[in-house]
């Protein structure tokens, strides 16, 4: 016992040395990205061995409304309002669902929010299993941290960079020239809502061929975006 105390004490040490500079670190880098695009995110990493990279970040000014509109409208409505976690959205879905009972995928956005998704793509990791669990608290953590230090413009802009919009497609410029051979800043409300339309899988849901789930998901998103464009909050953070 007496040789397990010494041990335990500089594990416990070294631990907290670690996450200290864990913090600073991820601080730094936090603060970084408000004014630089991350350089590289894991998720495009993985994806780059199968599918290639394909990704031009472009600034604000550089993206249509119609995309930030579309992506508010789809992702999370309640992105302007909320610190980074819609305590509605999710209490509704730890509802127990019925048995045998269909649910739709919500417009509006579900439990995830926009800034949540930020701090998967650009700090963390994707996926569920395990490392959904693991990744639970960092990803607390990051959520809050970037709502404090880089603001609901920047938070959206780096949202359309780094999203995978398709096979090794990631941001809103590579997908609007992929798709439709065109800048995103020139994307018209319906090409920008169908974009946005494969998401949570464009591997799975293609805008080009067109899957029968984006051809039924768009036309909701432009009504959405058509019935939240005149929001105040809306506005200020789309045009």
């Amino acid at each position: 016992m007496a040789q397990i105390k010494p041990l335990l004490k500089k594990t416990w040490r070294w631990t907290k040395r670690i996450l200290f500079w864990m913090f600073v670190s991820s601080l730094l880098y936090i603060i970084i990205c408000i004014w630089l695009m991350p350089p590289v995110t894991i998720t495009q990493i993985t994806n780059s061995f199968g599918y290639g990279l394909k990704r031009d970040y472009v600034k604000w000014d550089e993206m249509s409304p119609n995309i930030k509109l579309a992506a508010i409208a789809s992702e999370d409505q309640a992105f302007p309002d909320h610190g980074g976690f819609d305590w509605d959205a999710i209490q509704q879905s730890l509802k127990p669902k019925k048995k045998g009972k269909k649910t739709k995928i919500p417009l509006g956005g579900g439990a995830s929010t926009i800034t949540q998704q930020v701090a998967k793509n650009v700090f963390l990791w994707q996926g569920g299993g395990i490392g959904r669990y693991i990744r639970k608290v960092p990803e607390i953590y990051f959520t809050k941290m970037i709502e404090w230090f880089w603001g609901k413009k920047r938070i959206l802009e780096v949202y359309l960079n780094v999203i995978e919009m398709g096979p090794g497609i990631f941001g809103i410029e590579a997908a609007s020239q992929k798709y439709f051979g065109k800048h995103a800043k020139n994307l018209t409300r319906a090409e920008a809502a169908m974009i946005i339309a494969c998401l949570p899988n464009p591997k799975k849901f293609s805008v080009k061929p067109m899957s029968s789930r984006v051809a039924w998901r768009y036309p909701q998103i432009v009504q959405q975006m058509h019935n939240i464009e005149d929001d105040e909050d809306i506005m200020a953070l789309t045009k």
